[in-house]
């Protein structure tokens, strides 16, 4: 009896032993399956999308087989990845590289390579290549440097042109002075070159000046002190400044336009912007011709002033160019006229400053319209003729 009741325990036992195994072959296996789900060898591990849209660089998942399985809209529109298909090659070859030993690389690549004015270009990513998860997948990490590595061109190209811009004043102040010291005994070569001189030394000036001027603005920090500006006192003020160089060319300055007109501002910095565009109106106008100085109200609370002159115009591939730090259009006849090469870049710096854009219309052999668009400050003030404003003084004198 007791070798029977032995005998069913035991094969109860082994039948509870078999269900449970079976049960847990079942759990395991429906746990692997939901492992499998998770992360399946063609789909994104979880957590990983919702990382990889908060992203700021430009971001692409490729699967085994090099298909992409995710990608930003900014890879995208970089250029990087089309369809289902990661178009860079070195992007695809550091994928398979990663895949196969599993170590991360890091290099900087050029994507989207353009021809302009014969020099290649293009957008400059740093980029990170890693593996993901166990099947196979990589990450490709792309961040964009192009503003940087412009930035950084920019500073190096400003030192360079302006080590060379005062190397060439400098060098013939030096240069001068020999001369004039060999020629102590010609009275007349000692004026020449006296006058030659003062002239490079005049150039030095601006070129310092004018370099203070775009330090000074170029930065983010807010104007100081800004102040309730007329456009008519500043308009006669750089007319007046440029009366000079315009005379001796026979060219006319005048002055147009609505009358009272106020901004918030620098004044001082908006003569400066304004002298700039009419001295290089001038000094790209032929002789006998006009620059004409008008100021408008827009509708949209704005005031418009504008130069135009009669000059040789702008080529059209140059108009986009022409607000850079020592741009020059034509470098030879830049050097005759004696300008720097920083004005137009201070007429852009003040006009940001004060809220405002600068914009230019230009056609060659027809002149150009240089138009200053600033924020009006309020409506026009009535403008005092000078009869009346003796009147209003007698007026005030006599009141007791």
């Amino acid at each position: 009896m007791e070798v029977e009741i032995v005998a069913s325990l035991t094969g109860l036992a082994g039948l509870a032993i078999g269900l449970a195994t079976g049960l847990a072959v079942r759990v395991s296996e429906r746990a692997q399956r939901t492992a499998s789900l998770a992360t399946p060898a063609g789909g994104v591990p979880p957590g990983v999308a919702s990382v990889l849209s908060v992203l700021r660089s430009s971001a692409v998942v490729l699967d085994a087989e090099d298909r992409v399985l995710r990608a930003s809209s900014a890879a995208r529109a970089f250029g990087m990845v089309s369809g289902e298909r990661l178009v860079v090659d070195e992007l695809l070859a550091m994928a398979r590289l990663v895949r196969r030993d599993g170590e991360i690389r890091e290099t900087e690549i050029q994507v989207g390579e353009t021809r302009r004015r014969g020099n290649a270009e293009g957008r400059w990513f740093a980029v990170r290549v890693a593996p993901l998860g166990s099947h196979g997948l990589v990450l490709v990490l792309a961040e964009d440097l192009t503003e940087m590595r412009r930035t950084e061109a920019i500073r190096r190209d400003f030192v360079a042109n302006v080590s060379h811009e005062l190397k060439t004043p400098v060098g013939a102040l030096s240069l001068l002075a020999e001369t004039v010291e060999g020629a102590a005994d010609d009275p007349e070569a000692v004026r020449r070159f006296a006058g030659r001189m003062q002239y490079e030394s005049v150039r030095l000036t601006n070129l310092v000046q004018d370099l203070m001027t775009l330090s000074r603005i170029q930065g983010d920090e807010p104007l100081p002190e800004l102040r309730p500006v007329r456009l008519d006192e500043i308009t006669a003020e750089a007319i007046d400044r440029c009366q000079i160089k315009a005379s001796s060319k026979d060219i006319e300055l005048a002055a147009g336009g609505q009358e009272g007109l106020r901004v918030r501002g620098d004044e001082e910095l908006l003569i400066t912007a304004l002298r700039n565009l009419i001295d290089n109106a001038v000094a790209y106008s032929p002789e006998h011709t006009r620059v004409v100085v008008s100021a408008r109200r827009c509708e949209d609370r704005y005031v418009e002033i504008n130069v135009t002159d009669q000059g040789i115009g702008i080529p059209e591939t140059e108009i986009e160019r022409i607000f850079e730090r020592f741009y020059r259009v034509d470098p030879a006849r830049s050097r005759q006229t004696g300008g720097t090469g920083l004005g137009l870049a201070i007429v852009k710096h003040v006009t940001t400053k004060h809220g405002g854009e600068v914009t230019v219309w230009s056609k060659e052999g027809s002149g150009s319209t240089f138009t200053l668009r600033l924020p009006l400050l309020d409506p026009p003030v009535p403008a005092v003729r000078p009869v009346e404003r003796a009147a209003m003084e007698n007026a005030r004198e006599a009141t007791p």
